[in-house]
């Protein structure tokens, strides 16, 4: 059986993304790898093993091109209505608060913010199969 342990995402600017992704979901750096031409850094928090790799390709200037193939990646929090209020008030413009009701019941309740790359994150209140 395998089991899942990282996603990786191409970053322009390590420090803006490693403050964003600390401000905005408690991520820390568990390992930082520097190489000639690359640097890997691993984000982590004590709520999952699961880690986000950012790749930062030295010498690059121009955004990524995300293409048409790039979903998001998702957290899950206790309170969303409180996450989404925190990272308003950090300047960080989540867009708005969805509660998903596709059968007239509430299934998910969620929004999603962009990282500074314009990585799409969607968080989502705890319960149900978003523990």
């Amino acid at each position: 059986m395998a089991k899942m342990i990282h996603s990786m995402i191409r970053v322009l600017d390590e420090q803006r993304s490693i403050d964003f992704y600390n401000k905005a979901f408690g991520l820390e750096v568990a390992e930082r790898l520097d190489f000639e031409t690359f640097t890997l850094v691993y984000l982590s928090n004590k709520e999952s093993e699961f880690e986000l790799e950012l790749t930062i390709n030295k010498g690059r200037e121009e955004p990524y091109d995300r293409g048409n193939g790039y979903g998001h990646l998702a957290v899950s929090v206790e309170d969303v209505a409180a996450e989404h209020a925190r990272l308003t008030e950090l300047g960080f413009n989540p867009r708005k608060l969805v509660d998903f009701a596709p059968g007239g019941e509430v299934i998910a309740r969620f929004f999603f913010i962009a990282d500074p790359d314009g990585y799409e994150i969607e968080v989502l209140q705890r319960g149900g199969r978003y523990l």
